[in-house]
């Protein structure tokens, strides 16, 4: 390996003459050169940054047998690129979550398991190859490089993944396109932009005749295709269907030239050549060329997109479901119409799936992996299946995760995980998410790091996560308290846990018509106060959504005692009615609660569900009862200083945390 002199010899051979290295002063006063393996390859490079004239330059010097040569040599702007080239050369870092007495907080591991950026997010998306990650903090999204440093500030509602260098971020409900410097590209306000797909994306809004309508950005922002569509879908291989009207779809280009129209009541996405296609309102499907050629008579009750020279159609109904089949480019079947769902997995494979229950179909399916051909790889033995990726696929069944190969079989040299979800190769490691928790192996298969079950709250107390899975459709992760001096009021206390967890006899040979998750996470710790919330989903299956549930619950732990809202305040205090009155207050005033139903808000009730924190008093109400269910739990807070006069400071509620 180099030295430090030499490595700044060979940095001055290149920096033109009247240039000047650049002096770091900290951590330590040093030249600005780095010996990194920027690209990934395996060989180091040398990163240097330089000033020339009143510019400043960042360098990336590659070695090919022993010979030194520019690969990179660029103006040193504000950028969140050139900050990860200086900082780090490995961009194979990967989030992971762990539980905290903060809450679930994610960061970023390296190869080796360890957290190189600290978990201190409340959501983490893993970095791209741009060396970008999207993160939030607080309900609001911002980006990070490499180094941990934001380039963009948390402060959006939500951010897309990157896609031909633009990102797409949501500002209070309008959307907005961010380069990878970090910068907002002027751009037009509107309600939806899309992903890039061949230099452009869709964006939407309304006109000024109030009609909802899409058109076409490029990668400056620029509206190259006005809106004027009333749908429109992302190009593929420089073309796009759109729909003009009613009875008149069309594929255009890149700049909105038409290529070809279509005077049907559908058209379908463009996949292989051909188009699915319904001529009027109450008729059947076919495929049409992109010429508009009938390639396919109309004959289907439903029909997807061609891939692979296969498409997946529906012929029939059964009396509670459709069947779906697999025909060819001429609509032959491969397949008959005779499984309750059908996967193209992509590689030449394809999953078939039979009924879990023959006669509710609803509750889901079991799976066979065959190829396009129609020939059966294996028997019905997959409840889920993921598409193939060099030759693996994930799957998983009653109990376990795996890989499977291009026969459909196990590969059992491969991490094979507890529980029900999926497993990929990611950078340089495998990742797994089964049962609602992250694993990462190495490539030989060897655990790098899991998901935290141990929680310490301080040098007394800890908590321990405890899984509950008796069922394949039910699944609980519930806290239990350790440490307390008194044992009899830990095992009571746990107990209760336990019960309001929603632990609870369930028969593992039983196939449930519903799907029960349940988690938790630390809301607070402070003095003997710990606030817990207890959250559930409870999904019937086949349901075009389920009903979460949350609780929160206030625990001394000293006393053991368990706190409820009227603990809070003075006997004879009216707080319901205090309370009731700030609430409507503000949802008369403030814009942050304009979902609530009209007239719907009555006040609150004694047993009202709530939570602290060390400055408020929260009052939410469960989805439906005054807001629509996408609100969620509309939540109301109520600071301390409002509300001093009826609370109870010398009581023990108060008192256990303050």
């Amino acid at each position: 390996m180099w030295n430090s002199l030499c490595i700044l010899d060979i940095v001055q051979s290149f920096i033109p003459p009247s240039g000047k290295l650049t002096i770091l002063e900290k951590p330590y006063v040093r030249a600005a050169v780095e010996v990194l393996d920027v690209d990934g390859d395996g060989i180091a490079e040398i990163c240097a940054q330089y000033k020339l004239n009143t510019e400043k330059y960042i360098m990336i010097l590659k070695n090919y047998y022993g010979i030194w040569y520019v690969a990179v040599n660029n103006k040193l702007e504000k950028s969140l690129r050139v900050d990860n080239q200086l900082n780090t050369g490995d961009i194979n870092l990967y989030a992971a979550k762990i539980k905290t007495l903060k809450g679930d907080k994610w960061g970023f591991i390296n190869n080796k398991g360890n957290f190189v950026i600290k978990p201190n997010f409340d959501y983490a998306y893993d970095f791209q190859d741009n060396g970008l990650a999207i993160v939030g903090v607080n309900d609001v999204y911002g980006i990070i490089n490499t180094s941990g440093n934001y380039g963009v500030v948390p402060k959006y509602d939500f951010i897309n993944q990157f896609s031909e260098g633009r990102a797409v971020a949501t500002d209070n409900r309008k959307s907005v396109l961010i380069d990878e410097n970090g910068r907002v590209l002027k751009t037009k306000e509107y309600d939806f932009i899309g992903t890039f797909k061949n230099g452009r994306a869709l964006a939407s809004g309304f006109n000024a005749q109030g009609k909802y309508l899409y058109g076409y950005l490029d990668r400056q922002g620029k509206e190259v295709i006005p809106l004027q569509y009333e749908f429109a879908n992302d190009f593929v291989d420089g073309k796009a269907l759109v729909k003009i009207k009613d009875n008149d779809y069309a594929l255009i280009g890149p700049n909105g030239e038409i290529h070809n129209r279509y005077k049907y009541y559908f058209v379908g996405d463009l996949g292989d050549g051909l188009l699915a296609f319904k001529e009027n309102r109450e008729g059947k499907y076919g495929y049409i060329d992109e010429n508009g050629k009938i390639i396919i008579k109309p004959k289907f009750i439903s029909a997807m997109p061609f891939n692979e020279g296969r498409a997946i159609v529906s012929a029939n109904y059964d009396r509670i479901a459709n069947k779906y089949g697999l025909i060819d480019r001429s609509g032959n079947y491969i397949i008959k119409p005779e499984y309750n769902d059908i996967i193209l997995l992509g590689e030449n494979r394809v999953a078939f799936g039979k009924e879990i229950v023959k006669e509710k179909p609803f509750i889901g399916s079991k799976y066979s992996i065959a190829d396009i051909n129609g020939n059966f790889l294996t028997d019905f033995i997959y409840y889920g299946v993921s598409n193939y990726k060099n030759g693996l696929a994930s799957a998983y069944d009653d109990k376990n995760t795996f890989f499977i190969n291009d026969k459909g079989r196990v590969v059992k040299n491969l991490p094979i995980v507890n529980g029900s979800g999926s497993i990929s190769f990611i950078g340089k490691l495998i990742r797994a998410f089964a049962d609602n928790r992250l694993t990462y192996f190495d490539k030989n298969g060897r655990l790098l790091w899991k998901q935290n079950t141990i929680i310490p709250l301080n040098n007394m107390y800890t908590i321990k996560e405890e899984k509950y899975k008796p069922n394949k459709d039910y699944l609980v992760y519930y806290p239990q308290i350790e440490g307390m001096k008194n044992s009899t009021l830990e095992k009571n206390i746990n107990e209760r846990l336990k019960q309001l967890s929603q632990i609870k006899p369930v028969d593992p040979n039983v196939q449930l018509e519903y799907n029960y998750g349940g988690d938790f996470s630390i809301e607070l710790l402070k003095k003997n106060l710990l606030v817990l919330e207890l959250n559930g989903y409870h999904y019937p299956l086949g349901a075009a959504h389920g009903m979460p549930i949350k609780i929160y619950q206030h625990i001394d732990l000293i006393t053991g005692r368990f706190y409820e809202l009227k603990d809070l305040f003075k006997e004879n205090s009216n707080y319901v009615k205090v309370l009731s009155d700030i609430i409507g207050e503000q949802i008369k005033k403030g814009q942050q609660h304009f979902y609530v139903f009209p007239d719907s808000y009555k006040g609150i009730s004694r047993n009202q569900p709530f939570y602290v924190d060390e400055n408020a008093l929260y009052i939410f109400f469960l989805p439906y009862q005054i807001a629509p269910f996408v609100a969620g739990f509309p939540t109301f807070r109520i600071p301390f200083e409002e509300i001093m006069n009826i609370i109870n400071v010398n009581g023990e509620f108060w008192r256990s945390f303050n």
